[in-house]
């Protein structure tokens, strides 16, 4: 009897024994779900371009203070290195994708591909036409458009003829700027825009794109550029031509802000890049860890002159 009493002893102890390395393997468990790292996929149109070097740096340091990982692939303005870069990162198990899109039509297959991976995705600056989008992240760029129409009317009397720099075909930001000036200078008594092109959001291409439209038009009062860069490359087009037009830009860098406090640039729409890039994070890691999260993120503009 005292054999069996030893025996049953025993099998109780190592059913407790059992119990409780089952339960510290569940405690453990447990807390490492609540340590995993977030780990974020930045997709992002180009390096190339101050605007979006300094939203990165916003959402990197978003990241460094939320403990999260960011991964970050600069697609250098090209749809199908995008396409891949998004691949590459749904290979990554990222939990999460921001995408800052270089064409908001072609980025289509990208957001699906992450769909299809159970990936929530959010747009960043730029939006995407299709697909499944947790959430996007902005500036409001109709609104802009139309705060750097006001500001040209203004300046040159509601009268004279403008011309309009365009950023890349088929990106959100380049539909919505030209949307929203057009709203603020058509169908205005005396004023004309007498030229609208694209310059691809870049430098080089804004210098040689207002080397052209001096040569076949004589009477140009002011131009609105969709962002700072050509902005830029248009005011040395005319300071070459040695002409005074009034520029606008849109993104207020540092190489733009300053030639707004030199007098060179009239005017430009400080959208706040870090502030972008930092929100984006943010948001992200609250999806990730279950949080409602907005459909969109408004982040407030301003006019910088001097």
């Amino acid at each position: 009897m005292k054999k069996v009493w030893s025996l049953l002893l025993i099998a109780v102890l190592a059913m407790g024994v059992l119990a409780g390395c089952s339960s510290e393997s569940t405690l453990e468990k447990e807390e490492k779900k609540q340590n995993d790292q977030v780990k974020i996929g930045l997709s992002i149109s180009t390096l190339n371009n101050p605007f979006f070097v300094s939203l990165k740096e916003g959402a990197e340091k978003a990241a460094k203070e939320s403990g999260a990982e960011l991964i970050v692939a600069d697609a250098q303005d090209d749809n199908a290195k995008q396409l891949n870069d998004v691949e590459d990162l749904i290979q990554k198990n990222v939990d999460i994708l921001l995408i800052n899109p270089t064409d908001s039509k072609a980025i289509t297959t990208a957001v699906e591909s992450a769909n299809k991976a159970n990936i929530p995705v959010i747009t960043v600056d730029r939006k995407s036409e299709g697909g499944e989008v947790l959430s996007h992240i902005a500036s409001d760029n109709v609104e802009g458009g139309k705060m750097a129409g006001e500001y040209i009317l203004e300046q040159i009397g509601n009268k004279g003829n403008i011309v309009e720099l365009e950023g890349i075909p088929g990106t959100s930001a380049a539909r919505d700027r030209g949307k929203g000036f057009h709203q603020a200078v058509d169908n205005k008594d005396g004023v004309k825009v007498v030229a609208s092109q694209p310059a691809d959001f870049n430098r080089s291409k804004g210098l040689t794109v207002m080397e052209n439209i001096l040569q076949s038009n004589k009477e140009i009062d002011a131009v609105f550029a969709h962002n700072d860069e050509m902005a830029l490359g248009a005011l040395k087009a005319i300071q070459g031509a040695k002409k005074d037009i009034l520029v606008v830009g849109f993104d207020a860098t540092d190489d733009a802000v300053k030639a707004v406090n030199k007098g060179d640039l009239g005017a430009t729409i400080a959208q706040k890049p870090e502030v972008i890039g930092e929100t984006s994070v943010n948001v992200a890691t609250k999806a990730v860890k279950g949080d409602q999260v907005d459909d969109f993120y408004p982040v407030k503009l301003e006019l910088i002159k001097k």
